[in-house]
Formats: C-alpha cells, structure tokens, sequence
C-alpha cells in the first residue's frame, strides 16, 4: 500500500513539473472565423486562436457578450479587419482593458469607397483571393512578432498557404471567365462581393448596401427587377448569415431561380460546403458559375393560359372554315 501511495505522489509530482515547464500558448483572437481561420492556417498549433463572432454569426450586427470581454482582456494579440466592418470592436476592447496588440490586417489593401456614404468603405476586401495575400502576410508578420522563436515554422506554413491561396486566384478567374458576358451579374442580398466582382469581372446588385444594418428601399426593390429583366439574368444568391425570404420572393415574382447559397462574412460549420476561408471561395465561385451559366427559365404556362390559347387556335380554324365555305357558295351562285 505504501508503494501504490508512493508511485501516485511520483506521479501526480512528475505531471505537475511537466506541465509548470510547458509554457502556456499565447492567445490570438480575431473579430471574425475567416481570419481565425487564417491564423490557424500560419500558426498551427503553436498558439491558442479564438474568434469572437461566432461561426454563422453577422459581425455588421453582432452584440458582445461579458464572455467577449473577458475574452479580448486574456488576448496576447487581436487581429481585426477594420474599413467600417467591425462597429463594436472599439468599445469592447476599452471594456475589457486588454493590453494585448492590435493588429489592422487590411493594411496595404486599397478599399472600394462606398457609393452611399462619404467616408465609408466597403470592408469585404477578403472576397478577392488577391487582397487575401495580403491579408496572410499581415497575419504572419503578427505571429512571428508574437512568437519569434517559431518565425521559420509560420514562414514555411506561410508558405504553402499563400501558393494555395495563389491557385484559388487562378481557379476563380478561369471558372467565371466560362459565364456567358450578358449573365455576369451577381445579385445577392447585400453588398460584401465588390472586391470579387471587382477582380474576376463580375457586376455586383444588392438588395442591402455594404452592411446588413440597414432598412430595405422600393428603390432598390425596383432597381433590381429592372436589371433582371434587362439582362435576363437567370439566378439571385442568398446568404448564409443573412435571411433569405426577400431574395426568395424576389425569384419567385420575376422568374427567376434562387441559384444557391454563398458564403461572405462568416465561414460555414465544419460538415457546411465552406469550412474554411479557401473553402468558401471556391464553393462561392462554383455555386455562382453553375447558376449563372443556365438559361433563364421560361415562364410557366398555367392552365387557363393553355386553354385560352387552344380556344384562339379553334376560333381561328372555324373562321377559316367559314369564310372558305363562303367563297364556295358564292363560286357556286
């Protein structure tokens, strides 16, 4: 008994030492799952990430809780996209008194100003392949100031994320360029595809602007009925975060289909099409291009449609018939 109470307190003594050696993880906290997905890609597991939004959530929109609070207050380091996108941030980093760094990881990107509002810009920049380059190599910078002892480790994963991030560049840009011309034009429910149009040749409408905070005008409503029926586009997209019925009813009045579902300011869970920031481009890009490159359905012909079309075409034949019979007996007489 005095052996077994020995070799427990050896050890329970050995396990404690072990892990009072093992310095804990740094922790990284980015506002939304993109860029937590970003990071992971370049940290491995070298560092704890977190992301505030939750996955499915609407950053535009989205209330912190006390549990963000204290989660910003244990941060080592923040990584936020900025250009208008995350509202809240501010004042819960003020709340929480962190004295972690926070890192801008949109610097160097040239943002597409709003058309709606001097001084604001469109925050979506993720959406081009090409402006998430930069993107990674803010987030590595961040990591290897975090952790320099790991700089040859997050510059090889580096690396190879930004050569996969190179070829989905290359991916889209040839998948849309097989969309006829006329159909190029992407409708969603509001407008974070600007810099995808943008890049890849795309013309963007929306029901909402660059944020989802914001109340749906006729104007817009009229505005997008006129550019399906003067292009003949054949489908609009909904997306994930935002509520389709708008969009859906939208289809159903103007014949047209609902092309799918994209991805835009949140990942999708891990069993969705887009688990990750190269998932969801590339599931974006095939949903698009599948729908778009159809023909725009014809309108359906209800029943009373066909049977008074039948009814003209039976009128027109006996029309015909007796003014023929006529002639005949006029022949005749």
């Amino acid at each position: 008994m005095q052996k077994l109470i020995l070799l427990l307190f050896t050890f329970f003594t050995l396990t404690t030492l072990s892990a009072q050696a093992e310095p804990e993880k740094p922790l990284v906290v980015a506002t939304a799952s993109i860029f937590a997905d970003m990071a992971e890609n370049i940290a491995g597991d070298e560092v704890r990430i977190e992301s505030v939004v939750p996955i499915g959530g609407d950053p535009h929109i989205y209330e912190p809780t006390p549990s963000d609070a204290q989660l910003i207050a244990d941060a080592d380091l923040i990584l936020k996209n900025g250009l208008t996108f995350e509202g809240w941030l501010g004042e819960l980093i003020e709340n929480s008194g962190t004295r972690a760094e926070i890192v801008l990881i949109t610097e160097g990107i040239t943002p597409i100003g709003s058309q709606t509002y001097a001084g604001s810009t469109d925050p979506h920049a993720w959406m081009d392949a090409n402006n998430g380059l930069r993107y990674i190599e803010n987030v590595k910078n961040a990591l290897v100031k975090l952790r320099p002892d790991l700089k040859e480790q997050f510059e090889f994963n580096y690396g190879v994320y930004r050569q996969q991030l190179e070829d989905t560049d290359a991916y889209i840009q040839k998948a849309v360029n097989t969309i006829p011309v006329k159909q190029r034009i992407l409708i969603t429910s509001h407008d974070a595809f600007q810099y995808y149009g943008r890049r890849y040749g795309l013309r963007l409408e929306s029901v909402l602007g660059t944020s989802t905070d914001a109340q749906v005008q006729t104007s817009d409503m009229r505005r997008l009925v006129k550019t399906i029926e003067d292009s003949g586009v054949p489908s609009v997209f909904i997306e994930s975060t935002i509520n389709p019925k708008l969009l859906e009813q939208l289809a159903a009045d103007n014949n047209v289909t609902v092309g799918g579902q994209l991805y835009s300011d949140s990942l999708g869970d891990k069993n969705s099409p887009a688990p990750s920031y190269l998932d969801m481009l590339k599931h974006n890009t095939d949903t698009i291009v599948k729908a778009l490159s159809k023909e725009k359905a014809k309108p359906e012909v209800t029943a009373e449609e066909e049977n008074s079309g039948t009814n003209w075409l039976l009128w027109g034949i006996l029309g015909i018939l007796l003014i023929g019979g006529f002639f005949v007996v006029a022949k005749q007489m």
